[in-house]
């Protein structure tokens, strides 16, 4: 069965990947659909409404993996549709959140047709979140450890490490066969190891691990603020796209959807702009609290990415090294997931800083305590 989820979200993953590349695109060649981003909200919307999928995300995926309230079916073509309405539009999110979320249903569909007991549905639920998470990005080791790490429940991380490990390996042959490209940054200048520059990597783990904390803390005051002022979701949407808009005409298309070009700017050109973490934040918060779907990981690597390679540079780092040392800490910062930030720096970097990235992510996660996107 971790065979088959790993197939089909392979599949499914693969799909995906290459829908939101291609309305990113299509984003990217026509400028004036960012107008439409209201527009595109409230079809949004209307379709978690009309499924009764409200409220729905990736938190009830990760409590139903617990052995809470189960993941709605149909919570797989909603979220589908409203991460391309999310990208093609212009917001501020990601594919790889709402994977975690499309994993979840595919992997209770399973649950369903093959009748499992609570044991086996927590086994399915965990197969799914790797499998489609490496489907959409690439680092199969990191997702499934991050899977295991993220549900935080030793009797479930036993019993589902080899059967997730089965699927995530699976589902990357599969997205790969299919054309799917693994993420992967090449990290220039990695410096000594020494006790200074390692002290200098605290440092710029810590004050990213701060910044983390702010991050989640904005989004859930985001929308409670929001739900308060708006009761209505449809009101509420549409608000926050008109917000996007404006945000878009005073300071570019940098910051919409995931970011991940502006990511691979700071790795291959050493370019960032000083001000970019505290804008993608921005454009993050209003996006997610006001309703839009997708989700807050590349959001959150873009964040790191840019604090680093803009605080690397002050204490003598390259911007590379400073971006990939940033990326992993922010990482372990919002999903308190320290060691799957390990071990994707390792997937997404090479084995030259692990060292680095490793420190940064154990710091981050002690620095930030538990505040996390995951609030439940």
């Amino acid at each position: 069965m971790s065979a088959l989820i790993g197939a089909v979200c392979g599949i499914i993953g693969a799909f995906f990947a290459k829908s939101i590349g291609f309305v990113t695109d299509l984003r990217e060649a026509n400028g004036f659909l960012v107008y439409l981003l209201p527009i595109g909200g409230l079809v949004s919307v209307g379709l978690y409404k009309l499924t009764k999928n409200e409220g729905v995300g990736t938190i009830r995926v990760l409590e139903s993996a617990r052995g809470g309230e189960k993941t709605p079916i149909l919570l797989m073509p909603v979220i589908f549709a409203a991460s391309v309405i999310t990208h093609l539009f212009g917001g501020s999110a990601c594919k790889e959140g709402a994977a975690l979320q499309i994993g979840g249903a595919v992997a209770e569909a399973a649950s369903k047709i093959t009748r499992a007991d609570e044991k086996k549905h927590s086994v399915y639920l965990i197969c799914g979140m790797a499998a489609l998470f490496t489907a959409v990005f690439g680092p199969p080791f990191g997702a499934w450890i991050f899977a295991l790490e993220v549900v935080v429940l030793k009797k479930a991380i036993i019993i589902s490490a080899v059967p997730a490990l089965v699927s995530s390996i699976i589902a990357n042959i599969v997205s790969v066969a299919i054309g799917v490209v693994p993420e992967k940054f090449e990290v220039h200048s990695v410096p000594d190891i020494g006790f200074a520059v390692i002290g200098k990597a605290l440092l710029i783990s810590a004050v990213i691990a701060a910044v983390s904390m702010i991050f989640c803390y904005l989004l859930r005051g985001g929308e409670e603020i929001l739900e308060k002022l708006f009761k209505n979701p449809f009101i509420r949407i549409s608000a926050g796209g008109c917000v996007v808009i404006v945000l878009t005409l005073v300071f570019g298309t940098d910051y919409n959807g995931g970011g991940m070009g502006i990511i691979e700017r700071i790795f291959e050109e050493g370019i960032v702009k000083p001000e970019a973490f505290l804008l993608k934040m921005i454009f993050t918060v209003i996006t997610v609290s006001s309703g839009y779907r997708g989700g807050e990981i590349v959001p959150s690597l873009f964040i790191g990415s840019t604090l680093g390679g803009t605080l690397s540079p002050l204490l003598g780092l390259s911007p590379a090294f400073g971006a990939a040392t940033g990326m992993i800490a922010f990482f372990s910062g919002v999903t308190n997931c320290p060691v799957a930030s390990a071990v994707i720096s390792m997937e997404l970097f090479g084995m030259e800083g692990f060292l680095f990235f490793a420190v940064a992510a154990f710091v981050a996660r002690l620095v930030s305590g538990k505040k996390s996107l995951y609030t439940k």
